[in-house]
Parts: C-alpha cells; structure tokens; sequence
C-alpha cells in the first residue's frame, strides 16, 4: 500500500494591519525567524507532509523568498475563502489525498496537533484542533450583561485537516455568507468535523500585544542547545573544491567518499550534536557505495529535517576554515547564502570565517584543508 499524499497550505495572504506593524505580520520576526518560518519548518520536516504551499498577497514574493528560501507559493484573493480555494486549485492536480489548512499567525505548531488531525480524519471528512473555553463569557458593551453558558464551547484553532476532494468541492459550491474558517463551511454542506486536542501555543497573533505574548510562550518553551562538528579531507590533484556547498577554483580538490565539503561536512556534524543524533557517519557510513561521490548538500538537509523533526528551530551557524589555500574571503558571501538557503535561514544566522595555522600542520603544508562548526538551536525542554 502507498502512504497517502498530505498537503498543507499556509494562509499568508493578509496584509496584518491589526498588529500595527509596517511589515506583514507573517514576515516579521518573531522567536528569531521570520513567523512564516516557523509553522513552514515543522511541516516541512514531518514525515506525512508531502507538499507545501504557502498563499501569498500580491507582490509578497520577495517577503517570501527571503523568509523561506525555496517556498512554492500561490497569489491568494480578496478574502480569506478566495486564498484558501486559490491554494486547493494549484493542487486539484496532484493527487491529494487530504490537506491541512494553517493560518501564518499561528507560528508555534506542535508536532502532535499534526499526528491528531490526520488520525482523525480516518473517522470523518474533517478534523481541528479546539480547546474548551474556560473564561466566563458575558453580552454587553460597555455595561455587563448576560453571561453565557460555556459549556460545549470552545475555541477553534488552525491548521484544520481534510479530505481534499472534500474541501476543494466545499470552496467550488460556496453560495453562503463569507465563512470565519474552512471546517463552517464543510459542516454546512453536511460533512463532519471531528475536534481534537489543541495546543496553547497554537494561540493567533493578531494584536501589538500578542506578539510578546508568543514570545513570551516560546521563551518558556523551548530551551537553547549548542554542539560542534569537525572534519578534515585530504587535498588530491584531479579533485574538484567544494566548500560550503560552493564550488571554488584551485589546482587542487578534497578527496572523500562523497563530494568531501569539510564545511558542510562540519555543520552537518554540528546538528547532529544539538539532538545527539550521533554523527554523519552514523547517517551516512562511508562503506555504502551510494554515498559515493554525493553532494554534501543533502546530508546537511537531512540534519536540519532531524532537528526540525524534534520540534527545534536552528537560530545560528558558526564555520571556521582552516587553510592556507585557496583564499576563502572572495568565496565567503556565496557560502553563506548557499548554506542559508539548504538550512532555510537567513544569511544573518549563517557566519563563516577563516584562519590559517601560520604554515604549521597539515594544513600549513598545503595538505587538507580543516573545518570546524558550532550550531545553536533551540528545541522543546
């Protein structure tokens, strides 16, 4: 049996007046990363989610790249209805089995809510996440008026799972009133909806307060971790350079299993350390001919999927490079953009530097060349 294809569509089509920021609120900063990032990161790096698509406004294509490299988007429409149905048509063609449908302002999405929604949906055509209403709830204005019972009440939270033939049918025969989220719309045109256990930190930024509120529950809920990597190669004639997923010009290459990049090598290393998760040749022994000649790319993504994976968000990437050649300086700009780019960061979290041992040791002689990283995350406690 084929596991089924699970979709998640980002909302991000807003223009975030309320929270009082020039800047979208789902770009800006928040926790160290753009707020986009953070919600785009854990589904990326969960094993069910097989395609992303984020739903932009007009002209958000740059906010975009910059804050997630690499993100597939779509324009989105005046409403939030129109944005979503945007996203579902640009996947009505790619076999989607179901889809989860998350609004950017809820940046901090646990894991666990994912594996809920998509158990739930073996039971019905739609799922989210809720949690009961515990604040006395009262009518008025500026005078108190009559409570209201709060129980059965609770508070719907995002993303919501379905069906996608479900949801995409639900958006294409909408004749009703603008909905308030898209599971209103699937139980109004009779489907049902299960509620699952949500999650605190799935609470909307939407005002100037809010977002040191969600600093605030990021702050208590994640703890900083650091680890180093290290490695060496050797430098052979007929090789080609690669170095920080860079391919530089010299007489001379590093000689390895793989494409030997020591500072991809380092890095990935690096990360490994921050979830002790052993180290790169424990993912990817150097006996296993299918590792021959690889791009050193893919072992760093991998690392950063298994950070992700455990819930951490990598804050900064620190590279030193030890050799007397080639000169890293006209190199080092691409490097850092090239590693932001595979770590989805930006090029302000990634710093690389170099040094030389004043001739002395193996890289002194010219012979290898010597990498060392540091990786600073922050992960739940």
């Amino acid at each position: 049996m084929t596991s089924p294809q699970i979709a998640a569509i980002i909302v991000a089509a807003g223009s975030g007046s309320r929270s009082g920021s020039e800047t979208p609120k789902q770009f800006t900063t928040i926790a160290g990363q753009p707020m986009i990032a953070h919600s785009h990161a854990t589904l990326a790096s969960h094993p069910a989610i097989s395609h992303i698509l984020v739903v932009i406004g007009e002209g958000q294509e740059q906010m975009l790249a910059d804050a997630v490299p690499g993100a597939v988007s779509v324009t989105g429409g005046a409403t939030r209805r129109l944005s979503v149905q945007a996203g579902l048509e640009a996947l009505a063609g790619d076999n989607i089995d179901a889809v989860l449908i998350h609004d950017a302002a809820r940046p901090f999405l646990p894991a666990a809510i994912i594996d809920r929604l998509i158990a739930a949906l073996g039971e019905a055509e739609g799922a989210l996440p809720a949690l009961p209403v515990a604040d006395t709830l009262a009518r008025g204005d500026s005078l108190l008026g009559e409570t209201i019972d709060r129980d059965g009440l609770h508070r719907v939270q995002t993303p919501q799972a379905f069906r996608f033939e479900t949801i995409l049918d639900a958006h294409r025969n909408w004749t009703f009133e603008e909905p308030t989220d898209d599971a209103q719309m699937v139980r109004r045109l009779g489907g049902a909806v299960a509620m699952v256990e949500g999650d605190t930190m799935l609470d909307k930024i939407t005002y100037p307060a809010d977002f040191a509120a969600a600093e605030a529950r990021a702050a208590t809920a994640l703890i900083s971790r650091s680890a180093s990597g290290f490695d060496v190669h050797r430098l052979e004639v007929g090789e080609e350079l690669w170095l920080g997923g860079v391919l530089i010009p010299h007489d001379k290459g590093l000689s390895g299993h793989s494409d030997a990049d020591v500072a991809l090598h380092a890095i990935t290393d690096a990360l490994l350390g921050t979830i002790a998760a052993g180290d790169i040749g424990t993912h990817f022994p150097p006996s296993d001919p299918q590792w021959k000649g690889a791009d050193s790319a893919q072992f760093l993504e991998h690392a950063a999927s298994l950070v992700r994976a455990d819930g951490g968000i990598i804050d900064f990437i620190d590279l030193t490079l030890m050799c007397e050649a080639p000169k890293i300086g006209p190199h080092r700009a691409a490097m850092r953009v090239r590693i932001a780019a595979l770590l989805q960061l930006t090029v302000r979290q990634v710093s690389v530097k170099a040094t030389t041992t004043e001739r002395l040791g193996f890289t002194g002689r010219g012979e290898g060349i010597a990498a060392q990283a540091m990786a600073t995350i922050r992960i739940p406690a």
